[in-house]
């Protein structure tokens, strides 16, 4: 759990992203309407609001995807991928099957190996980060 927040915030969820990465960036481009639908706020990780709101250290703090709910409860990892699909009913099945012991052991491995070598896809994809993107979310998106 994270402290609690006043105003207008407490509605929102959001998607937390290393806003430095390439491929993370150009991911949360391709979704990003489809989070807007479902009420689903993107912001960088980087930003300072966050860094105070998740209290961790630079390490720590991009070393996984976030996403914080309306509870103020913080899913790191994969987890988030299944907790967003379950949300939308098309890629409802990935949650469903992903839901399942084998393969959500997979889908934590496959996560954990993306997520510790997604700079080097980036580099190598020539991924550059969006202008848009790098900036994070407007100020009148963030919580105050």
């Amino acid at each position: 759990m994270v402290g609690d927040d006043s105003g207008k915030s407490a509605s929102r969820e959001w998607i937390l992203y290393d806003n430095q990465c390439g491929v993370c960036s150009s991911w949360v481009q391709f979704w990003r309407p489809t989070l807007a639908r479902r009420n689903i706020n993107i912001a960088g990780l980087q930003e300072s609001w966050v860094m105070q709101r998740l209290q961790l250290t630079g390490e720590e703090l991009l070393h996984d995807i976030r996403f914080l709910s309306r509870e103020n409860t913080v899913i790191s990892g994969a987890d988030v991928y299944l907790q967003v699909t379950r949300r939308i009913w098309w890629a409802w099945p990935f949650y469903a099957l992903f839901s399942m012991p084998g393969l959500n052991r997979l889908l934590h491995c496959s996560y954990r190996w993306f997520a510790s070598n997604r700079h080097r896809i980036s580099q190598a994809c020539r991924l550059p980060v969006p202008v848009d993107v790098a900036s994070g979310a407007r100020d009148t998106d963030r919580p105050r």
